[in-house]
């Protein structure tokens, strides 16, 4: 392990994340909401801790492996959680540290969930940032780092396979680091644009970013207690679901867009299923709607099982009424889809639509072979052939991923807050999703967890984010042996 090239990255993205607060700083000035100097000394004490780490641990010709990369984005990751927290806590608006930990783990994975009643109440600085981290985090604050500070194309390649979500890191030109430049850029002018059209929906400038910011990293923090619901907004709703469906694509699509490269959207197997998904369960939870008598009209009907169906594959999390309301079935429904979650690729969480195709259709292939022992059968995606040691890989990530579900679920009932609850609370963070079912539906919180519980689901969100092997890496002595 190479100690230094480690902690001289840590430094560099802990100095970013001081200059990442600047526009919260701002923000805290202009409404003047008493929370300038929680941003001042935070900005302080983050930029010290950087520039001692980025000066102290030098080293030429140091190359980054894949073990370092690893390493690298976990305990980045850790220190931004750790560190990010400190403007809500030194603020008083939240506190407790291990609440504004919870809290700010819940913005950098973009998983979305809260400890906070009332977020109204919250100075406009703490929620701006609380919500910026969110669509630094849907991209990856790593990913930031290559755009700004390059590491070396290999290393930064390194640092890709360890940050984006996804079974793969594809890059769409040669070089990692102008991939990276095309991918920011997609996402940012994704953003500016639902800003604007949120704009034309009668939202203040402030409130537009905050909820394109959200939407953009499909974190789903809102500025409003009841979420996209309470600007009441048929326009609105529409506008946060069309994007909410676009940032849960897979961002190399839209470069093949732009180069013309139709063939590559024609191809898409996840893209195709993922479209299938949305199409089948949005039309399944309206008829199951309007057979219950839930809503006055078809149009009402279509537009809130489209807009929550979309929301929860994307892991967005936002919600325009009480789905933990509605029928049994349609609420089974949606905690399948907090579990499939979005495509590789994007900023969205859970399984991956890709890994979900590519373990169903070996699932498939198997059955094939006990009926025709002697047949050849091959996975496809995409029209090509998948390797076996993918689908072995894939295979051996869903049985980690459970694994890790039940641990999580074992620790957090400890708490005693019900099974339905307790279950799709583990499931919301490791899927990045933010609100679950029962007490900690899309009108409640997660206040009522114990220190334990909340500091179980935060590694829990980062291991969702982080897509479990980074941080299994952080915590395997062999990690950090010296060779």
């Amino acid at each position: 392990m190479n100690y230094k090239i480690v902690l001289r990255m840590q430094g560099r993205i802990l100095i970013i994340t001081a200059a990442a607060m600047t526009p919260s700083l701002l923000i805290s000035f202009l409404y003047d909401d008493g929370a300038q100097l929680s941003f001042i000394l935070s900005i302080a004490i983050i930029l010290a801790v950087g520039i001692a780490f980025a000066l102290s641990f030098r080293q030429k010709d140091s190359v980054m492996r894949p073990r370092e990369g690893f390493i690298i984005v976990a305990l980045s990751w850790v220190l931004l959680s750790l560190f990010g927290a400190l403007p809500a806590f030194i603020s008083g608006a939240i506190p407790n540290y291990i609440d504004a930990l919870f809290e700010n783990t819940a913005g950098f994975s973009t998983t979305g969930a809260t400890i906070l009643s009332t977020i109204e109440n919250v100075p406009e600085g703490i929620v701006f940032w609380r919500t910026f981290t969110q669509w630094l985090g849907g991209m990856g604050v790593l990913i930031l780092t290559i755009a700004i500070l390059p590491a070396g194309d290999r290393g930064a390649q390194n640092l890709m396979w360890a940050e984006l979500p996804g079974p793969s890191s594809e890059r769409i030109v040669p070089r990692v680091r102008k991939s990276v430049i095309i991918l920011y850029s997609i996402y940012v002018a994704l953003t500016l644009i639902q800003a604007v059209m949120l704009l034309f929906g009668g939202m203040s400038l402030y409130e537009a970013l905050i909820h394109a910011l959200a939407t953009a990293g499909t974190g789903g923090f809102s500025s409003r207690d009841l979420n996209i619901g309470a600007f009441n907004s048929d326009y609105i709703e529409y506008v946060v679901s069309v994007f909410m469906l676009l940032f849960a694509i897979n961002y190399s699509l839209y470069y093949a867009i732009i180069a013309r490269r139709f063939i590559r959207l024609r191809k898409s197997t996840e893209l195709k299923v993922f479209f299938m998904i949305i199409v089948v369960s949005s039309a399944l939870i309206a008829l199951n709607l309007m057979m219950n008598n839930y809503y006055d009209s078809v149009e009402t009907t279509v537009r809130h099982s489209v807009f929550h169906v979309i929301s929860m594959s994307s892991s967005t999390g936002y919600s325009t009424v009480d789905y933990n309301l509605w029928p049994e079935f349609s609420r089974i429904m949606l905690m399948i889809l907090m579990s499939v979650g979005a495509c590789a690729g994007s900023t969205g969480g859970g399984l991956k639509v890709i890994r979900v195709t590519i373990l169903f259709k070996s699932a498939v292939r198997e059955l094939k072979k006990i009926i025709h022992p002697r047949s050849v059968n091959i996975v496809h995606i995409d029209g090509q052939p998948v390797q076996d040691k993918t689908l072995t890989g894939i295979l051996h990530y869903f049985i980690v991923y459970v694994l890790i579900l039940i641990v999580a679920i074992l620790f957090v009932s400890l708490d005693n807050m019900g099974t339905e609850t307790t279950i799709t609370s583990v499931i919301a963070m490791i899927s990045n999703l933010g609100p679950g079912f029962g007490a900690v539906g899309p009108r409640f919180n997660y206040s009522g967890y114990s220190y334990l519980s909340k500091i179980v689901l935060s590694v829990t969100m980062l291991v969702g984010r982080l897509e479990i092997y980074p941080i299994l890496m952080l915590v395997m002595p062999s990690s950090w042996k010296k060779t």
